[in-house]
């Protein structure tokens, strides 16, 4: 990866000015151009990987002397995968230079070591390293049906599988396990690994299964929940957008149910 001595004023690059889980997009892209156009301080700027044989650089949006427009990092999910989690990896470092700011030792001013992409402490000098939240998400299939589940959060009526937070001492397929448990009441079985994605909102990273039913009956927790029911392939809700890892473990999920009902 390029180090930052090696950029100057005049460097083309992307540049992802972040704030919070937003990112300035002007046009709906990712801006290209020198720090120099944009008339951005370069010694704010922090390259965080190369895309298209430019350097990808992350900026917080409060080092920007203008205003700025941003728009949440859901509008990205279109972009050509290595470029997202480039994207993503500069929001979870302005969250981490913004959520750091004191170290947990000793109480001391951090700040950014640019070298090791850590909040350090200027006191003791101890490196903090950005949190990551492990999450897990999976898809429940029950013979030629799927589980779906929809969220307060969710306005548009739209669906999705059933996601949440490691719990410590705990091991993944047990987190599968007790999180479908309790947000919908039935237990799983032949629990296996799919895939996983950074998730930065803030700074999660999402581990994806698949799970076959094994008993009980759908009662979905609405403390969490406003609904879960199984779906047929044929009467499918809307569900989550392309991009995501839910929507990639739907995907695989129904192609499973529809390669069975073939061979039926």
């Amino acid at each position: 990866m390029i180090e930052n001595s090696e950029i100057d004023q005049q460097c083309r690059a992307y540049w992802c000015v972040v704030s919070g889980s937003e990112v300035w997009l002007p046009e709906g892209e990712l801006p290209i151009g020198s720090a120099e156009e944009f008339c951005f301080n370069l010694d704010k700027a922090t390259c965080v990987g190369m895309y298209n044989a430019l350097p990808v650089l992350w900026l917080n949006e409060q080092d920007v002397e203008q205003q700025l427009t941003l728009t949440s990092l859901r509008e990205c999910l279109a972009f050509p995968q290595p470029l997202f989690l480039l994207v993503s990896k500069a929001v979870q470092y302005g969250h981490m230079s913004q959520s750091m700011r004191f170290c947990p030792l000793c109480g001391g001013r951090n700040h950014l070591n640019h070298n090791q992409l850590a909040m350090q402490c200027g006191e003791c000098r101890t490196l903090h390293y950005p949190r990551i939240f492990p999450c897990i998400i999976v898809a429940v299939r029950k013979q030629d049906q799927i589980l779906l589940a929809q969220h307060p959060r969710h306005r548009n009526g739209m669906y999705t599988v059933i996601a949440g937070f490691l719990e410590v001492g705990e091991t993944l397929e047990q987190c599968v396990a007790r999180e479908v448990k309790e947000e919908t009441g039935i237990d799983v079985t032949n629990i296996r690994y799919f895939g996983s994605q950074p998730w930065a909102f803030p700074s999660s990273m999402m581990m994806g299964f698949l799970a076959d039913y094994q008993s009980g009956s759908v009662k979905p927790d609405y403390s969490e929940l406003s609904d879960a029911q199984w779906f047929s392939v044929e009467e499918m809700p809307p569900v989550a957008p392309e991009g995501t890892i839910a929507r990639a473990l739907i995907e695989r999920t129904v192609a499973d149910i529809k390669q069975h009902l073939t061979e039926k």
